[in-house]
């Protein structure tokens, strides 16, 4: 291979890493399928992988080329909630919620890039990075409650300030690109579509020679077969260079627990209401920025800063073995973990990360549970098996196999955020 294939292909290697967020992302938007600036509603606690037994989320598909839109939150009491904003590139740039903006009904512009229009009296701006916007609600919820969550979900409201614009969706491949070169050519309509920062428009360049930047008809339609072996050779390195990063790019273990603080903290360029523009909560080199980006997009999609909300996970237990049903288990917890608006303990299995099906309908333990009893020194003390105990009472049901529980912590305090908190070890009784 000469040098100038050599340069291509690390390039095209480049392009994959800096990329696949944004079609990542993108492709989540469209499978979601629904109506754009429109709410989709969780009504129940679902089996999907990774659900969250604490919360019902409420989401939806912005697109502003039809211009701003009007967002109205209801009045939400002392209910943890957040909606939070996720650009295409997959950067939050905005949290409205409990923690930021308070309870009480609220009333928001979300504005378009380069919107120069009038400002609302009234209303809170919010500006949009790119046309194509997701936005995530969650409300805690408990069974006892569900009517009233949902009661609030039916009371959000999007409306267009100009209905009539049609909008413009998602942008496509040009037809007649072959398979292989599909990614750099939905990439190439993408970086079109959805331009990013001044700064992150520099970095862009560097993909001028691989076609990236090229306007109209496609460069990889009928490209030289040299050319494609070249890119193609470079998807391939950077496939697997993203899963070995993915597996072991993660925090230090904590009593078996890892609590990656800063993994979604690669947005270095737009900052909205409710986050964060600080040194502590910003990731000080762009392209250690980009990596972690490309982490967190195949890990972790669409996952929130840690000051909104965390949540480790534990594979072993204190002798370092793995967690299994096969075994009894004790979490215990002497005070409760700092979180402003609560926490839980939730399992899953280990193979689908799949809620664990149990005779109590049991998905989560932890501070919002009713009637668990706690130890005489004060202390809580969580039991995990797979056979139902004669006492239930503080039981946390676990799967026949592996599994591994999450524990949640929402609004976390200090020493949360500090990573001074040290979750407590899963001790095998």
């Amino acid at each position: 291979m000469d040098l100038r294939a050599m340069d291509l292909t690390t390039l095209a290697a480049e392009a994959f890493q800096y990329g696949y967020p944004l079609l990542t992302s993108l492709a989540a938007v469209e499978r979601d399928g629904g109506t754009y600036n429109a709410f989709a509603h969780q009504r129940r606690f679902g089996n999907q992988r990774n659900a969250n037994p604490d919360l019902l989320y409420s989401t939806a598909r912005l697109d502003l080329s039809g211009g701003p839109l009007w967002l109205r939150i209801p009045d939400t009491g002392d209910r943890y909630h957040v909606l939070q904003f996720v650009d295409a590139w997959t950067d939050n740039f905005a949290y409205v919620g409990r923690r930021s903006t308070g309870s009480g009904e609220r009333e928001f512009l979300l504005v378009p890039p380069g919107w120069a229009g009038r400002e609302a009296p009234g209303a809170q701006v919010i500006r949009i990075p790119t046309m194509v916007t997701t936005l995530i609600g969650r409300f805690a919820c408990d069974p006892q409650d569900a009517a009233e969550v949902h009661a609030l979900q039916d009371a959000l409201r999007i409306e267009p300030m100009y209905p009539q614009i049609p909008l413009d969706g998602l942008p496509h491949p040009q037809a007649g690109v072959s398979e292989d070169l599909l990614f750099f050519e939905s990439l190439r309509r993408s970086l079109a579509a959805f331009p990013p920062s001044p700064a992150e428009r520099r970095y862009q360049r560097r993909f001028a020679p691989i076609g990236l930047l090229e306007p109209g008809a496609s460069p990889y339609a009928g490209a030289p077969r040299e050319f494609r072996e070249t890119l193609r050779d470079g998807l391939a390195a950077a496939r697997e260079q993203l899963e070995e990063e993915a597996t072991t790019r993660h925090a230090g273990l904590v009593n078996g627990w890892t609590n990656d603080l800063h993994l979604f903290d690669f947005n270095l360029d737009y900052f909205e209401v409710g986050t964060l523009d600080t040194p502590e909560w910003t990731m000080g080199d762009r392209d250690e920025a980009h990596l972690m980006r490309a982490v967190a997009a195949r890990t972790g999609l669409w996952g929130n800063h840690a000051y909104e909300a965390v949540a480790p996970t534990v594979h072993k237990d204190r002798d370092g073995d793995r967690l299994s049903g096969a075994h009894r288990y004790e979490v215990r917890f002497p005070e409760p973990p700092p979180a402003d608006a609560g926490w839980s303990l939730s399992m899953y299995d280990a193979p689908g990360s799949r809620p664990v099906p149990n005779q109590l309908d049991r998905h989560a333990i932890g501070g919002g549970t009713p009637g668990l009893r706690r130890d005489l020194d004060g202390s809580l003390t969580i039991r995990i098996q797979h056979e139902r105990p004669d006492d239930d009472t503080n039981w946390l049901p676990a799967p026949e196999g592996g599994f591994r529980p999450v524990l949640r912590m929402y609004q976390p305090g200090s020493p949360v955020l500090r990573g001074e908190y040290q979750p407590p070890p899963v001790v095998k009784v």
